[in-house]
Order: structure tokens, then C-alpha cells, then sequence
């Protein structure tokens, strides 16, 4: 056979390798994750992980999925090769989400019960400190540096910006209604803030702890009351925020230079969460009320499939 040849088809099998994904979403009814092969797009697995899970993530390493059963007060880290129950972690009651710091050290969790942001030593498995803040906290934004850490409050409608490295507060913004979700532009120059019932998006200067901006959506024949922000994922790369409209069954693109609203994409029911793959050519987002996923080609701006899982699926992350 051909030496050109074979060294042509090595190339191609790495490749192939290198963009295979795996895609994980938590099922709140169900009380497990739903495991999707990306390629295939087809469901591998279903997990039990625990009562109530909402937050999911991956750790530094890849080797583990983190996920807040909110119902067990805890974390549960499954093992991504046996996709087996590793271990638990302490998070103090009702953990809905969480970031992990670069360095996979701290994990930095919501309490919604309790008005806390418990901050967990990853390594030690141990509780670190409690930061009291506002009432049902939820967003959880990590500054590119990693110096800050931005929490949403839905009930008290506040953004706190606090630091990491006291884990003191710095700063309150007060935002619209029930605020959700805070994602930082890769630059660190704006935090991005999604309010579920205020129906709007808060562009935030985080320097000087301003609202630089609001951005309202209108859709027709959708009433005001129906169009609720919720997930926000920062696609840096080519300028354009995604945000999950909630009941409008809607994912809006938005120019993240003109702040404009370019196109609503037709999703499942209750589009909640969302994340962009590894390559950066699909956009996957977890539908509520329809039990599915949309799989959406960021180029065409369109689903081009949707993938039953588990009921009630909220949140959502993508192994490379």
C-alpha cells in the first residue's frame, strides 16, 4: 500500500479523534445525566447522580463530571471513564451553580436555600468559607484573571462582584428581576447579566461597577410577560452573545459590538441552558418542557436536531 496514502489516513483517524465530544446534561425530574456521543448525536448512557441535579461541570483535568444535586445538599463527582459515582462534596444546602477556578482548586458554589456562596476546597473536599449575599443565589461569573467572581441574586436583584482572594464583596448592582445568569466577556471588560423576569440583559462595567447598557427583546406575537432570559453563553470568537428566552422557545443572537438583537432561533420548549461546543460550530441548548435538546449549527443559525433526554433538562457542558 502506498506510504502517502497511510499517512493520509493517519491523519484523518486523528483528527477524528480530536474533535470527538461527549455531551452531558443534568436532569432535574429524572435525577440523572443523560450522556450524548457528539458525533453520532445519538444518547450512550443515563446516570443516576443524585436528587434534583441542575449544575454541571467539568474538572480541569476532564476526568470528572461535578454536578449540584440540589435535593441531596451536596456535589456528586462522577468519573468519566467508568461513568460511576466517585465521590461527594460538601456545598452547603441546595447548590444549583458552580464554577471551579483555573487553577481546580476552589469551587465556588450557589446556595439558593440559605443566601450563601459556599467556596470548596476541591482537593481537601472541604468547605472553605461562606460568603453571605443576597436572597436565592444562582449566577456564578469567573473573571478571565480569575480575580473576581460576579453572583446573581434573583430575589434580591443584585449582581455582587466579589473578590477571591478575600472572598469579600466589593460591589452590589442592583440589576432587573430575577437575575440568573452572569458570563464575563474573554477580554474581562463586561459582565453580562440575563433577568428572567425583568425580560432584559444588563451589560455591566465591571472597573466601574456601571450598567453601560440594557438590551430588551421583542418577538411577534409573543406577549413581554413570555420572553425570559435565562442562559447566556459569550461567543468571543465571532462577537455574538446566545441568550435562552425561556417560555419564548427561543435562543436570541445578539451583536456583542452594536448590542443588537441579529436573529431569534426556534428551539424546544423552555429553553433554559446553554454551551457552545468544542470546535465552536454548534451551539447545544437544554429545553425544559420538552424534555430535548437542540442542536443548533451556529453558521446556518438553525436546529438541526433535537435529542430527547431526561425530564425537566437544565444544565449542560461538552468534553472534548
Amino acid at each position: 500500500m502506498n506510504k502517502n496514502f497511510l499517512i493520509f489516513i493517519f491523519f484523518i483517524i486523528i483528527q477524528t479523534f480530536a474533535f470527538a465530544e461527549t455531551i452531558y446534561v443534568s436532569n432535574e425530574k429524572d435525577h440523572n445525566i443523560t450522556v450524548i456521543d457528539g458525533d453520532s448525536l445519538e444518547v450512550i448512557k443515563s446516570v443516576y447522580v443524585g436528587h434534583r441535579p441542575r449544575g454541571i461541570i467539568l474538572s480541569k483535568d476532564k476526568k470528572k463530571i461535578i454536578i449540584c444535586t440540589s435535593d441531596d445538599n451536596r456535589i456528586t463527582v462522577v468519573d468519566v471513564e467508568s461513568l460511576e459515582i466517585d465521590y461527594y462534596l460538601p456545598s452547603g444546602p441546595d447548590p444549583e451553580l458552580m464554577v471551579m477556578d483555573d487553577n481546580g482548586k476552589l469551587i465556588f458554589v450557589a446556595n439558593e436555600d440559605d443566601n450563601m456562596v459556599t467556596v470548596v476546597d476541591y482537593e481537601k473536599k472541604e468547605i472553605v468559607k461562606e460568603i453571605p449575599v443576597g436572597v436565592e443565589p444562582e449566577g456564578m461569573g469567573l473573571s478571565p484573571d480569575g480575580k473576581t467572581l460576579v453572583n446573581t441574586s434573583e430575589t434580591t436583584n443584585m449582581a455582587h462582584f466579589i473578590d477571591t482572594q478575600t472572598l469579600e464583596i466589593k460591589a452590589n448592582i442592583l440589576v432587573d428581576a430575577r437575575p440568573r445568569v452572569a458570563q464575563y466577556t474573554k477580554d474581562g471588560n463586561f459582565v453580562w447579566v440575563s433577568s428572567e423576569i425583568g425580560g432584559t440583559i444588563s451589560i455591566i462595567d465591571p472597573k466601574k461597577f456601571e450598567i453601560i447598557k440594557k438590551i430588551r427583546f421583542k418577538i411577534p406575537g409573543l406577549s413581554k410577560e413570555s420572553i425570559q432570559p435565562v442562559g447566556v453563553i459569550l461567543d468571543d470568537k465571532r462577537q455574538l452573545a446566545y441568550v435562552a428566552l425561556g417560555p419564548a422557545n427561543r435562543v436570541a443572537i445578539i451583536n456583542m459590538n452594536t448590542f443588537e438583537v441579529e436573529k431569534y432561533i426556534l428551539t424546544g420548549q423552555r429553553v433554559w441552558n446553554l454551551i457552545i461546543n468544542s470546535d465552536g460550530t454548534r451551539l447545544y441548548t437544554t429545553n425544559g418542557v420538552s424534555n430535548d435538546i437542540s442542536v443548533i449549527d451556529i453558521e446556518k443559525r438553525k436546529v438541526i436536531k433535537s435529542i430527547p433526554v431526561g425530564r425537566y433538562p437544565w444544565g449542560i457542558v461538552v468534553k472534548e
